[in-house]
């Protein structure tokens, strides 16, 4: 694949450790949430990948939905400002939420969502993340699962993407040099 040989990124996490972990935090779903209602909600468009992969490692019954926001714009930071651009398709009343992201970097858009979601009368929010960068956290954040803790550098792939491109990397990597705002 012609992406990975040109690509201008360091590896931060390789497939393989990224599989190992997922599957290890699909084990732990699985045991916490027996005999509760499971929706997982994906936060679009970066948690595609990891909310696919995790939960075929999910032994449950479950539900998944979707909703999307945007800070970033064609940004490499965060703007500060969340703005949900789809919702649920579904109600999330007596449901067990288990909010999918890809990345807590501020933690402004995890409180927004959990603010928003908290509002719709759910049994139990939980996250679950791949990645946190605590280095950028500007609102604390608790992350119930976590794949990786990462330091403050500009990732892409498995998902993340700068400007649209890079999410189809198997791998999470950081760009050598990072573009300029």
């Amino acid at each position: 694949m012609s992406i990975l040989k040109d690509a201008p990124f360091e590896t931060l996490l390789t497939e393989e450790q990224i599989q190992t972990r997922i599957r290890e935090l699909g084990e732990q779903i699985t045991q916490d949430y027996q005999d509760k209602d499971l929706v997982l909600v994906g936060v679009l468009r970066g948690s595609y990948l990891f909310l696919a992969d995790l939960s075929r490692h999910i032994d449950l019954p479950l539900i998944v939905d979707f909703l999307a926001v945007s800070s970033y714009g064609t940004r490499t930071q965060s703007s500060g400002v969340v703005r949900l651009t789809n919702d649920l398709s579904m109600s999330i009343v007596d449901k067990d939420v288990l909010l999918v992201e890809d990345i807590v970097d501020t933690g402004l858009t995890m409180s927004y969502l959990i603010e928003n979601l908290a509002t719709r009368k759910p049994r139990s929010i939980k996250i679950c993340s791949l990645l946190d960068k605590p280095a950028r956290n500007i609102q604390p954040v608790n992350i119930d699962y976590l794949g990786f803790e990462i330091p403050d550098k500009f990732v892409v792939g498995y998902g993340l993407d700068y400007m649209g491109r890079y999410r189809n990397l198997p791998y999470i990597g950081y760009l050598n040099h990072p573009p300029a705002e």
